[in-house]
């Protein structure tokens, strides 16, 4: 979604905020687990380097002159986002389950985490977040914000909040805003789906669709991004 969400032409995503596509991070915790700076499985450091295949998928420009980088993170089938206010070098976390760290083990994943999206920067081109042993040191605030109300909706409240989150609005550690109903999390569901399998950048849309079970169609059609389309699992019929 963040690739999808870089593209737009508007000012938020062109010059103001830039969503870190989370490839790279999510696959460095996964092989650092708990945050270990020096991987068991390795025996190493994090180095961009090590993961030719999804730099390509980086924007360079936005992620060292943007002055916010959203950041997806997800560990243990949980998902979070890291706020990063480049300018005023300050760092939050918004959780749609938690508002503290959870346990010292997610407080290291944590340090490790900011370490990551530091090195991609410098990496890009740009000043590391911290600098020196301070990279390793990068201290996070969580967000005081209404999340989730189920046990499985972390991901569309990051990607809803990747839309809409206002960094300035964050004010002594908390955001206020009215949170949705389930409905209405149901529904964007849908709707993030359907922008996603029908999106331009999706390459393999088009087989998914003739090769799908599910949704017969001719061709790709905008119908499905409608808000006045509704699907569940009730709708769709198999054999």
């Amino acid at each position: 979604m963040c690739l999808i969400l870089n593209q737009k032409n508007d000012k938020r995503f062109q010059e103001q905020v830039y969503c870190l596509p989370p490839d790279i991070v999510n696959m460095v915790i996964s092989k650092h687990p708990n945050g270990k700076f020096i991987s068991p499985k390795t025996n190493k450091e994090f180095r961009v380097e090590d993961y030719p295949s999804f730099i390509p998928f980086i924007d360079a420009k936005k992620l060292t002159s943007h002055p916010y980088i959203f950041a997806p993170v997800c560990y243990s089938d949980h998902w979070w986002l890291w706020v990063i206010d480049t300018t005023k070098r300050r760092f939050y976390i918004l959780d749609p389950l938690h508002k503290k760290a959870p346990s010292d083990e997610r407080k290291q994943l944590n340090k490790f985490t900011g370490y990551v999206i530091s090195r991609m920067r410098a990496y890009a081109g740009g000043e590391p977040l911290k600098k020196d042993e301070k990279e390793k040191e990068i201290k996070v605030s969580y967000v005081n914000i209404s999340g989730q109300k189920s046990s499985y909706d972390c991901a569309i409240y990051v990607i809803k909040w990747l839309e809409l989150i206002e960094p300035e609005n964050i004010k002594r550690g908390k955001y206020e805003w009215d949170n949705w109903k389930q409905d209405e999390v149901d529904h964007y569901r849908v709707e993030y789906a359907s922008r996603i399998l029908f999106s331009e950048m999706n390459k393999e849309r088009d087989q998914a669709i003739r090769a799908s079970n599910a949704i017969k169609l001719s061709k790709p059609s905008s119908i499905l991004l409608s808000p006045f389309c509704q699907i569940n699992s009730t709708d769709i019929e198999t054999e």
